[in-house]
């Protein structure tokens, strides 16, 4: 996954500034693609919660397409922190806060760990903030065999893309872990949100009782933390993603060349806020997700770069290892195979 020659011609520095002039969000368009997410969005909630009366499956599996409404809120949220969906920062803050609370993601802490992430993405000694853990070869082999089954542990997929997710947004959310001692906005932060959900769920419960809240509150957001992690996890974690040391890292190289462009069939594309064109909106987040598919059609040659469908994403899973000497991503039993061919 090599990014084509014609994006070697020009600097990562460069394409910031050809960039640049698709930042500016349209307000009316923000508003609408607000609209276009959100009524549907309730619409399944009430057509879930009616259905109750006729099957409890059928409730279920209403929520379950539900739920890709929900990662489309939460990509308006994720605008929201970058300050890219609203020309006013305290009209895109205010939102992003009320998002928080049907996405179940303290807003003000979140963004607080994601602007980490994107501001040393691929720099192999700024890792543990914002992302998933990625150890090298050389690492991985110095750890005890204890030590190596747990990162075996932490990067099954059942872990990763199941109890991770339900661990993270369900449980760890509700305090502001890694910012405890950072202020107290952080903590306004999660307990603001804790209670606009409280206030959720004790309505649910008073109007509905247990049953909407284990068929329908709980699966869509479960199943929408479960795609998040996975989108998150594959525009950073390909074959030809990349990792550098301090010295050699520079953030805008490591945006461009470190960032996946997922390719997904069109609905999926909309429902996932064009996120998938991740190695433009990490060369610039300013960028609202609604102007990235323009972004595409006027550089044709970033279109090109990092190209990764839905079937070949699915490979990635097996990819655990930063192998510092081919620099790629490995898995267990390829680095395996590379350490008794060195023996």
């Amino acid at each position: 996954m090599t990014p084509p020659p014609a994006i070697e011609k020009k600097s990562a520095q460069d394409w910031v500034r050809t960039l640049a002039k698709y930042r500016e969000p349209n307000t009316a368009r923000s508003f609408l693609e607000i609209a276009v997410t959100m009524v549907p969005f309730l619409a399944l909630w009430a057509l879930a919660w009616w259905s109750l009366s006729i099957s409890g499956w059928l409730a279920l599996g209403i929520s379950v397409i539900n739920a890709g409404f929900l990662v489309r809120l939460f990509a308006i949220q994720h605008d929201c922190g970058h300050g890219s969906f609203f020309k006013n920062r305290q009209v895109s803050d205010w939102v992003g806060r009320g998002l928080g609370i049907l996405t179940v993601t303290p807003y003000d802490v979140w963004r607080k760990f994601h602007s980490v992430h994107h501001a040393s993405a691929g720099n192999l000694e700024r890792r543990g903030w914002g992302d998933i853990m990625t150890l090298t070869v050389a690492e991985y082999e110095a750890l005890s065999k204890w030590g190596q089954l747990k990162y075996r542990m932490y990067r099954h997929p059942f872990v990763l893309f199941v109890i991770g997710p339900i661990y993270v947004f369900i449980f760890e959310n509700r305090l502001p872990v890694g910012l405890m001692n950072a202020g107290s906005k952080y903590w306004v932060s999660s307990m603001g949100t804790n209670v606009g959900i409280a206030v959720l769920v004790l309505g649910i419960l008073y109007f509905g009782g247990v049953a909407p809240l284990l068929l329908i509150f709980l699966p869509t957001v479960i199943i929408a933390a479960a795609i998040g992690v996975w989108l998150f996890y594959v525009q950073h974690q390909f074959e030809g993603t990349t990792w550098k040391h301090e010295e050699d890292w520079q953030v805008h190289d490591a945006a461009l060349r470190g960032s996946s462009n997922y390719i997904l069939p069109a609905p999926l594309q909309w429902m996932t806020a064009n996120i998938g064109i991740h190695h433009v909106h990490h060369l610039y987040a300013r960028i609202p997700f609604y102007r990235l598919p323009q972004v595409l059609k006027d550089n044709p040659v970033l279109a090109t770069a990092q190209c990764l469908t839905l079937r070949e994403s699915f490979s990635c899973v097996k990819l655990n290892l930063w192998d510092e000497q081919s620099q790629r991503l490995l898995s267990f039993a390829q680095a395996h195979q590379m350490r008794l061919q060195a023996a």
